[in-house]
């Protein structure tokens, strides 16, 4: 698919940055691809490219470039294929083991969804990889939650969710991300 646009800029976004973080050329093709990938059903289900889940999958993966640093291509992948908000923007899972081997579609299985009765057990049992994968792709949708009004409804449910699971889990994790889940949660919660 020929990204254009929005998405074509934020897909050579995505390779300055994965370049400047020293991802040598087949890697910086991976990420590419699984952006690509991402794009695919927003791009076909998404009217609108300022739509706040548009360009989620590159703004995913450069949470973990900009904010960590040194994260495994694969990592990055799963960071970017990886939806937990909207149902319909989700790749099929044997899809993306197909593209990106079995290794991203284990680690996109692994990530709990928002709203898992075991979220916090399931949370803890990733891993340190996995973990950075899971904070970046449920911080930039909880970043964007204040311009959904589609989700106006459920904007108490995930501050509740993020503020007793996902901040406490990032500051076990990452103390980058751990702040940032702390700004937003100090500033989201005026709106509700």
């Amino acid at each position: 698919m020929k990204l254009e646009g929005r998405s074509g800029h934020m897909a050579r976004s995505l390779a300055a940055a994965a370049i400047r973080d020293g991802a040598r050329e087949a890697e910086v093709s991976t990420l590419a691809r699984a952006y690509s990938m991402a794009m695919v059903p927003r791009v076909a289900a998404l009217e609108d490219d300022h739509h706040p889940a548009y360009l989620h999958p590159g703004r995913s993966a450069l949470i973990l470039l900009r904010d960590v640093g040194g994260v495994d291509v694969s990592v990055l992948s799963i960071a970017a294929v990886h939806e937990s908000q909207d149902g319909a923007l989700r790749l099929p899972v044997e899809r993306v083991e197909a593209e990106l081997g079995p290794e991203v579609a284990e680690g996109l299985t692994s990530i709990p969804l928002p709203g898992d009765e075991r979220l916090v057990e399931r949370l803890v049992g990733l891993g340190p990889a996995l973990s950075l994968a899971a904070l970046a792709e449920r911080l930039d949708h909880l970043r964007h939650l204040h311009v959904r009004d589609d989700l106006a409804e459920s904007w108490t449910e995930a501050y509740d969710e993020a503020v007793e699971a996902w901040l406490p889990f990032a500051s076990r994790v990452h103390e980058t991300l751990a702040r940032r889940y702390t700004h937003w949660a100090r500033r989201f919660v005026r709106r509700i």
